[in-house]
């Protein structure tokens, strides 16, 4: 079974850089715990327009920010910026852009309603997170996607970034706090989606309807290879199709031993392919 070493965090929120729910604790717990235990870990997140970038001292990275990223004929810049958590010495990467990540809420309106856009915005970020890490000559043994905003990642890593070095051996895990997705589909999902081999063809013959209502999970999840399941209550629809799908999945229920629970379950991810 391979000694997992790297893993890459593609989270949603992570405490205190946003208000402090059981999402962003354990967005932040995760990454941290995993760090503690000995692996080597990268942390991104969505530069929210929430974020105080003079109180948590965020600071743009110039080597990996400036280029453009096209979705669906626009373009948008990619600027990256990092910061530390001090107590915990854990760093943690932002993707940010104006157009996206400058409003006053994160995925949503004060309204409640969903960002209409939160479909290019969940693009944005999935390849914004592969282009910095392809960039950043760092192989991740695991990629951890955790939240509705890194839902695509999976999508993306296995087709449009399939035969780049930085991904080619690594696994995917998947976790959500809920079912309900806060990405509206729009009318033009599949220009949105459209990127390298990351198209209708490819997407269809995953068995996977771009036109159904669950599209974002059925697309997370077919292109993952494990799932975990962050509370008891959380993602039970999503996790039924998981198990459908045939992925491995773990509940967190032991929070002290929750370091050595998530690293077995990491390297199980190996096991049929060292089986066959």
């Amino acid at each position: 079974m391979k000694k997992v070493e790297k893993v890459l965090f593609i989270n949603q929120e992570i405490s205190p850089y946003v208000p402090d729910t059981s999402f962003s604790l354990i967005g932040r717990r995760t990454p941290q715990t995993i760090q503690e235990a000995g692996l080597q870990v990268r942390t991104f997140m969505p530069r929210w327009g929430c974020i105080n970038e003079r109180r948590n001292q965020l600071h743009e990275v110039i080597r990996l920010s400036g280029m453009n990223i096209i979705i669906d004929d626009s373009d948008h810049t990619l600027v990256i910026k990092v910061a530390s958590i001090p107590s915990v010495r854990m760093q943690v990467y932002f993707i940010d852009n104006d157009d996206y990540f400058h409003r006053s809420g994160m995925m949503g309106a004060e309204d409640g309603k969903d960002y209409a856009d939160n479909a290019e915005r969940a693009v944005f970020f999935a390849r914004g997170v592969l282009e910095t890490i392809k960039k950043s000559h760092w192989n991740p043994d695991v990629i951890h996607c955790h939240g509705w905003i890194s839902a695509l990642a999976p999508l993306y890593i296995r087709t449009a970034y399939k035969d780049e070095p930085a991904f080619a051996d690594s696994k995917i895990v998947f976790s959500v706090p809920n079912d309900t997705p806060h990405i509206p589909l729009p009318k033009n999902l599949r220009d949105i989606l459209m990127f390298r081999d990351a198209n209708a063809e490819t997407i269809a013959a995953k068995g996977v309807d771009i036109a159904a209502k669950n599209i974002v999970a059925q697309l997370a999840m077919a292109y993952s290879d494990g799932f975990v399941q962050i509370n008891e209550r959380g993602g039970l629809k999503t996790m039924e199709l998981a198990r459908e799908i045939g992925l491995k999945i773990l509940t967190v229920a032991d929070q002290v031993n929750m370091a050595e629970s998530y690293r077995e379950f990491y390297e199980s991810l190996w096991q049929e392919d060292a089986e066959d």
